[in-house]
């Protein structure tokens, strides 16, 4: 069993400046990862207005995207290596919708994964083959396992 940390650090800014009860505060705060990293992150603007959010910050809605999406090209590399395929790169523009449910409360309700990815070898894998690979790569996610919402992938194929 493993067992994942990230620390979630927020502090009010200038109580001369900031209405914490009036709601009107800073979102920005930071997250700590285990290995260290930090990343500046954000309620999104979609859901608090500006100057409260800060769109150069990551969102927690962003984040579980970018989730999804690493787990599934994690995935991706190591069932095309096992599977003799070189892969070169690999690019996603991923997009989650939110909306409300069949409960209706919001919630991310579809990720959708538009992986792209290029070969090199002295064969490249056809459309079926590139098609299974991302449909085992969807089985294995950790994080797709995890989780209620629709995951899609949408592979972008030349």
């Amino acid at each position: 069993m493993a067992h994942y940390t990230a620390e979630t650090i927020w502090r009010r800014g200038d109580a001369s400046r900031e209405d914490f009860l009036g709601h009107r505060y800073s979102r920005r705060h930071r997250l700590r990862f285990d290995g260290g990293i930090e990343v500046p992150a954000s309620s999104s603007p979609h859901v608090v207005p500006l100057p409260y959010s800060d769109p150069s910050a990551v969102d927690p809605e962003e984040a579980f995207v970018a989730s999804l999406s690493s787990c599934h090209m994690l995935w991706f590399l190591d069932i095309a290596a096992r599977a003799g395929w070189c892969v070169d790169r690999y690019a996603d523009a991923a997009t989650g919708v939110m909306r409300k449910n069949e409960a209706g409360k919001v919630a991310m309700t579809a990720v959708i994964l538009h992986p792209s990815v290029e070969f090199s070898g002295e064969s490249l894998p056809d459309r079926a083959e590139i098609e299974r690979l991302h449909h085992e790569a969807h089985e294995a996610c950790f994080i797709a396992n995890s989780v209620k919402t629709e995951v899609r992938c949408e592979p972008v194929i030349p």
